[in-house]
């Protein structure tokens, strides 16, 4: 077994990602990150380590003509030779973007709507993209050179729970199986290694985009002061603290929680009711989703029951935990 498959195998077993039983969802562009990920998990197949239903997604965003089209044609190619199912969307109907405004920004929601949408098509368990330790330390460098704070510069999870791009969709469980070990060089090998041509956007040199100067402008500079800088980087945004919206001995206020970072708010909620309960002894991921749906709810009075006669109430603008009958 290639040591790239091995340190995924590792990692998905380290997540506790079920290894049968479950539709995933594979977000594949054709790039060496993507490519990378699909063939380490058809080579997992293949040996019937992991055994879920695969289906590959791939998002044309409609930007470069011919090159966009061959970019599906390949993935889908390679889907087949892996015998994957195969979903494919485009920048058309409920997934076009506009070209105004930050053009990066707009096709990642575009794609990112898409990649829901095939998760809620399929029942699926989880949506998988092929993030590194590379995309973790360039999105660090974007957001703290727009001066975000503590939370902005915290690192993306490798496994995210309620992600949600636009407030007009369903959240749903996003996974990152390689941001915590996988570099972009590792990627490149291993498709080498596997004689496999990905495909290069040309967009990705584009140094009219932020991402793009930060990559290949201000890390290489950096990398003059400390080789190492990409996984220094990527550990020091993992050492970011949880975000922690004002609160009451027992509530939590609606709004703090809605400017909280998506990522974040199943964080906060557990640390709270840790601190309320004393413990999270049998509070599940089923509780934690009940409550933030309560986030997104316009009626007061709503109720979560949690285990040990206790619950969580929306009610005046505010979450308040409760124990049943001390009131």
């Amino acid at each position: 077994m290639h040591k790239f498959v091995r340190s995924l195998l590792t990692e998905w077993r380290r997540l506790e990602l079920p290894a049968s039983g479950e539709t995933i969802v594979v977000a594949v562009s054709g790039g060496a990150d993507s490519v990378s990920l699909l063939l380490a998990l058809a080579d997992l197949a293949r040996r019937a380590k992991i055994t879920n239903d695969l289906v590959v997604a791939h998002f044309n965003h409609r930007l470069r003509g011919d090159e966009s089209r061959q970019d599906a044609d390949f993935v889908k190619r390679l889907a087949d030779r892996c015998g994957f199912r195969f979903a494919f969307g485009e920048a058309a109907g409920n997934f076009a973007f506009n070209l105004k405004g930050n053009l990066e920004q707009n096709a990642r929601r575009a794609r990112y709507r898409f990649l829901a949408s095939v998760r809620e098509e399929q029942s699926a368990y989880a949506a998988v993209t092929a993030h590194t330790i590379d995309d973790q330390a360039e999105t660090f460098l974007i957001n703290l050179l727009r001066g975000s704070g503590p939370t902005g510069l915290r690192a993306m999870r490798a496994v995210n729970v309620q992600f949600k791009c636009d407030d007009d969709i369903s959240p749903m469980r996003l996974v990152r199986p390689m941001i915590g070990w996988a570099t972009r060089s590792d990627t490149v090998d291993f498709c080498g290694s596997q004689q496999i041509e990905f495909r290069i956007d040309a967009m990705n040199s584009d140094r009219r985009f932020t991402r793009v100067r930060v990559r290949e402008e201000l890390i290489p500079l950096l990398a003059t002061f400390n080789p190492s800088i990409v996984s220094v980087i990527s550990r020091t945004a993992a050492m970011m603290p949880a975000p922690e919206p004002s609160a009451t001995e027992t509530e939590l206020r609606i709004a703090d929680l809605e400017e909280t970072p998506d990522e974040m708010r199943a964080e906060v909620l557990r640390a709270w009711i840790k601190r309320e309960r004393g413990g999270l002894r049998g509070v599940g991921a089923k509780h934690i989703d009940a409550i933030l749906r309560l986030i997104s709810s316009r009626k007061s009075g709503r109720v979560v029951e949690l285990p040990g006669r206790t619950q969580v109430v929306r009610g005046g603008g505010k979450l308040r935990f409760i124990v049943r009958g001390a009131e």
